[in-house]
């Protein structure tokens, strides 16, 4: 009965909405004078439907069908400009303002081009733009920004349940994130300390207008990246009314305000709160995860020469066991609950962002703080009246003051500046070790004070009629840990970015530079146990990376885009595991902390392949992209021999889909193949110890034979319907999404288990009693996972 209840309501919701349009506003302006442009001509990408600013700049469409869609502003004078991508929903208006850059040479009439301006002069290779359609429709996404990046051609993910970014067969802790210029360490819930990674997206959707990914061909203000760099460029308030909007998903719900405050502000803020814990346990899983999170923007336009924006985002991570299940659990959840600590977190991010207009230049000033705390802890067979068997707390916060200059019109296109990072890093770690044959504790407390600092200059131009483009950059960090990275001239990182226009259609680009990036504040503070800061030596540098990118881009029709992009990257002075004898390129992708262990910066690494996109965008309502990419990633162990990454799955394979049904319908598909990842063997002499086993609960790695075996590759269906409904006032969205929707049993890497059965410990065959057994049990995982989803604009 109360299906048939369900089915009625959801028909009549149907029938009885309204069919409305939504309307566009905004300003068009000059983006070096922040000056407007007048009389600009603006048409809504792939229509005839145009409209023209005012004195002001102001522009205005009405009666625009719902959907997802692109200004074009061209004006005489000025290069013909395409906006980021514009959600448009009925009963609703939505403000988006153009910067439009002055033309280099003055021109008669306004000539427009296939190519809208989809690269930089900077970064003409490796940046890809996600729009808001792919970010909000996605299969298998969720509305997360980081699963969504994942299909992008050259990104890899470790485990479907993870956002871990392998960009180009680097790990997860060579990438960097920036929010409206803000550099943001954490963007994910149960963050992987010392990485990038974690399990579920803190950036609200409702936020973003737009993500710049950049997976080479770094601009020279962005330091520290390896692998790749997430440009989050956030949207404005809405300038008429306060508009709310409620999400629900089956893991969390969300509320998003946002709206003017007087004439010259506006804001938007959003909380969310999960209930994850509850699936989980309903589900039987062995860890039950909370999280919340929280972002807010308020930007303020002082005059048309100045302007400043604050930003702030933040989470509360927690993770519990379901300790009920180690009566009744499978014999893999038991033996989860057994090595599984408890763990909490908290992080956030607060930032000013000032800009001046100039004579003749333009000045950022960034102005932001951070901090991450993270501990973890376990009791002895996860009883609280019994002791700790390992205890971890630890804080890391930055201080950063960063100054641009952007000189448009010199001759040549120049941007300048500098930045200063005062970081304060604590640690208290208690956990047992077995080294050398014998059970060891190891027992400090650590307090780091770090100065660090950074200068950079790019200079850009174009040549034969535009057609030819450069870019020359370098950049310089530091810090006051050791000598090696005090010197400004160790960490010397010059890139060269060409671009050649051979027709209209087809671009040969290329880019060429060298990296630097800081090791972890983990790996920095770690102590042994006689609190000696063991890797505060000359043995400890910046790890650098040379890479060379040569590709095309080719654009057969005007909605279709095709390229092909060849890599190569050398790394050179990346932290070496003295104990394990193994490069921690291959750490990362796992809960808690990485780099907390006697390091030295004596290993080699070589990523190199090839990825080709096929796009085709917005062709009679429907939206596909292909990606292939072939790589290998290795790293040398202590005997500079080259082995494997854990990243190294050579294979990885995106098929994507969207179609606009009438009444407003959206069908989305996701079908992904990912080839089999190296995993290592156990050592089973010293897994067999049972002194060793039971400070773990854990197999050990046969390190000597690191990442020699190889899982099957992978792959999964995901699928997603999407409907709208407007009503006067408000609109509706409910959509179901379906992942792994033909049931694929991914096979992992193997589990084994010291108990039997009936949960009684093996015994030595051979009746030692210093020995145990231990035997594989079940190792395949993924299940089909449904969720729906509602959200609520008003």
């Amino acid at each position: 009965m109360k299906r048939i209840i369900l089915f009625i309501s959801f028909i009549s919701i149907t029938l009885f909405s309204f069919s409305q349009q939504g309307t566009i506003k905004g300003r068009v302006y000059n983006a070096k004078s922040n000056e407007p442009i007048e009389f600009a001509n603006i048409l809504v990408q792939g229509t005839t439907i145009g409209s023209t600013s005012d004195l002001d700049g102001k522009y205005i469409f009405t009666g625009i069908k719902p959907g997802f869609v692109r200004l074009v502003v061209s004006s005489v004078g000025f290069e013909t400009t395409v906006s980021a991508e514009i959600q448009v929903q009925g009963n609703q208006t939505t403000f988006v303002d153009i910067a439009v850059p002055e033309a280099a040479f003055a021109i008669q009439e306004v000539v427009v081009r296939q190519n809208l301006n989809l690269k930089r002069i900077e970064s003409p290779i490796s940046v890809l733009s996600v729009g808001v359609q792919e970010i909000e429709k996605s299969a298998g996404a969720n509305r997360d920004v980081s699963k969504v990046v994942q299909a992008l051609p050259g990104v890899g993910a470790t485990d479907p349940n993870r956002n871990d970014l392998i960009v180009r067969g680097g790990g997860p802790s060579e990438n960097v994130f920036y929010l409206d210029g803000v550099e943001i360490p954490v963007i994910n819930h149960f963050a992987t300390q010392g990485s990038s990674g974690g399990a579920v997206g803190i950036i609200n959707p409702d936020f973003v207008r737009e993500i710049n990914f950049y997976t080479g061909a770094f601009p020279a203000n962005r330091t520290n990246a390896l692998s790749s760099v997430m440009e989050i460029r956030q949207k404005d308030g809405s300038k008429d009314r306060v508009h709310t909007k409620l999400s629900v998903g089956a893991s969390d719900a969300a509320l998003t305000i946002d709206g003017p405050i007087g004439q010259k502000s506006t804001f938007i803020v959003s909380a969310r709160q999960s209930y994850l814990q509850f699936l989980f346990k309903a589900i039987g899983l062995p860890f039950l995860p909370t999280y919340n999170d929280f972002q807010v923007k308020y930007k303020y336009e002082i005059d048309k020469k100045n302007e400043i924006t604050f930003i702030g985002i933040g989470a509360i991570d927690n993770l519990t066991l379901n300790t009920g299940l180690q009566e009744t659990g499978t014999e893999s959840q038991k033996y989860l609950l057994t090595y599984l600590p408890i763990y909490k977190q908290w992080n956030y991010t607060v930032g000013a962002v000032y800009k001046h207009f100039g004579e003749g230049f333009i000045d950022s000033w960034v102005l932001s703080r951070n901090m991450l705390r993270n501990s973890n802890f376990k009791y002895e067979n996860n009883d609280e009246t019994k002791p700790k068997t390992s205890d971890y707390i630890s804080d890391e916060a930055e201080n950063k003051l960063r100054f641009e200059r952007d000189y448009p019109y010199l001759p040549v296109k120049l941007k300048v500046g500098a930045g200063l990072r005062y970081s304060h890093y604590t640690n208290q770690t208690y956990r047992r070790l077995f080294f050398n044959g014998v059970a060891n504790e190891l027992n400090y407390n650590t307090e780091l004070n770090l100065f660090g600092y950074q200068a950079f200059a790019q200079a850009s131009d174009e040549y034969l009629d535009d057609r030819l483009k450069l870019s020359v950059g370098v950049s310089f960090v530091g810090n006051n840990f050791n000598k090696n990275m005090s010197n400004l001239l160790n960490q010397f990182s010059p890139r060269l970015s060409g671009s050649y226009s051979i027709s209209e259609k087809f671009d040969l680009n290329a880019n060429f530079g060298r990296y630097a990036m800081q090791p972890a504040y983990t790996t920095m503070g770690f102590k042994n146990s006689a609190g000696e800061f063991v890797n505060k030596n000359e043995n400890l540098k910046y790890v650098t990376s040379n890479q060379a990118i040569v590709g095309f881009e080719y654009r057969p029709a005007e909605k279709m885009r095709v390229t092909l992009e060849g890599f190569y990257k050398q790394y050179a002075q990346y932290p070496l595991s003295v104990s394990e004898g193994v490069s921690i390129a291959s750490k990362g992708a796992t809960y808690g902390q990485i780099g907390d262990e006697e390091i030295i910066s004596t290993g080699k690494g070589r990523a190199y392949g090839f990825e080709i996109l096929y796009k085709i965008m917005e062709w009679k309502n429907l939206n596909v992209t292909s990606t292939y990419t072939f790589f290998r990633s290795e790293f040398t162990d202590k005997n500079d021999v080259y082995r494997p990454s854990s990243w190294d799955t050579k294979h990885l394979l995106n098929l994507i889909s969207s179609y606009k049904l009438p009444r407003n319908w959206n069908v989305a598909m996701r079908w992904r193949f990912v080839g089999g990842a190296p995993y290592s063997p156990i050592d089973m002499e010293l897994s067999k110890n049972r002194v060793a086993w039971g400070i773990t609960n854990q197999p050990y790695l046969d390190y000597e034979n690191f990442n020699s075996e190889r899982l099957p590759a992978a792959h999964q269906l995901d699928l997603r319907i999407d409907k709208e409904f407007y009503f006067k006032k408000w609109v509706l969205n409910f959509y179901t999404d379906v992942q792994n929707v033909y049931n694929f049993k991914t096979q992992g890497v193997p589990i084994y288990t010291n108990r039997d059965e009936n949960g009684a410990v093996l015994d030595d065959p051979n009746g030692n009693p210093a020995l145990q057994n231990i035997r594989e049990i079940e190792t395949f995982g993924g299940n089909i996972l449904p969720t729906i989803g509602l959200i609520i604009k008003i």
